[in-house]
């Protein structure tokens, strides 16, 4: 590898990916096996996709908002800025979204429960059902 190629790598890595952090902690909690790679997969999907669409719906607020403030806005901009419809169809793909990420979770809740239950208890802590 080049001196130049090395280089872009430890620039990426240095890049903060708060998703993948999140996953690849989950993921050193739970089973090695397809069905968590599976579960963590699209967990992973879910998340990213999930917060695109919020990045998208605060997009037009702000659209909306700068519009508003500018003194210079006619009518038929200001109504088109709040017509934009691209937006509800962002909104409807997170509820979609926001619904499948919860059964991700859930999913993955299992397996930590199943992992930890195989494993015992973590940490040097006395497992304690209901406390």
């Amino acid at each position: 590898m080049s001196p130049h190629a090395s280089s872009n790598l430890r620039a990426l890595r240095a890049v903060p990916d708060p998703v993948r952090d999140a996953i690849d902690l989950l993921a050193r909690r739970l089973p090695r096996d397809s069905d968590t790679r599976m579960v963590l997969d699209f967990l992973e999907d879910d998340l990213r996709e999930g917060l695109s669409a919020i990045a998208d719906v605060e997009a037009h607020f702000t659209d909306v908002l700068d519009a508003l403030r500018a003194e210079d806005c006619s009518a038929q901009e200001l109504l088109a800025t709040a017509e934009d419809l691209e937006v509800l169809r962002r909104v409807e793909y997170l509820l979609n979204v926001a619904a499948q990420l919860r059964r991700r979770v859930h999913q993955a809740a299992r397996r930590l429960t199943t992992s930890a239950t195989v494993s015992g208890p973590r940490r040097g802590r006395a497992f304690r059902p209901g406390g």
